[in-house]
C-alpha cells in the first residue's frame, strides 16, 4: 500500500511546520515534508512539493489562500487548515501535543493509517 505524502506548511518553516516534520519524520504510516511560504523560509514551498503531496496541511487559513493564489495553475492536493497560531517555539511541548493530535486525527479521516 502506498504511504501517503503529507506536506506541512507554515510561514517561515522555522517553528510549526518544522516541528511537525521533526516529530513525524520516522513515522512508518506516511512520508512527511515541511516548507514555508515566506521568501525567508528555511525551506521554501515549491511546485515539486505540491505535486509530491497527497494532502497539504497549513497552519492558518491565509496560508491556504496564498497557496491557491500562487499555484492556481496546478492541480492541488486537498489543503486542510490546522488552525495553529504562530506563538510557539520549535519543539515546544504544547505545540508537539497539538500537532500530534490534529495530524493523527486528519490522517485517520483521510487515509487508512
Amino acid at each position: 500500500m502506498h504511504r501517503p505524502n503529507i506536506l506541512v506548511i507554515c510561514g517561515k518553516n522555522k517553528r510549526r511546520s518544522r516541528t511537525a516534520e521533526y516529530i513525524f519524520k520516522n513515522d512508518q504510516r506516511f512520508n512527511i515534508r515541511s516548507a514555508g511560504l515566506s521568501p525567508q523560509s528555511n525551506r521554501k514551498i515549491s511546485e515539486g512539493d505540491l505535486n509530491w503531496a497527497d494532502i497539504t496541511l497549513v497552519m492558518e487559513s491565509d496560508h491556504k489562500s496564498k497557496i491557491r493564489k500562487l499555484y492556481a495553475r496546478l492541480d492541488l492536493p486537498p489543503i486542510q487548515i490546522l488552525d495553529i497560531p504562530d506563538e510557539y517555539e520549535f519543539m515546544d511541548e504544547e505545540l508537539i501535543e497539538i500537532l500530534t493530535t490534529k495530524i493523527n486525527t486528519l490522517l485517520e479521516m483521510h487515509f487508512e493509517v
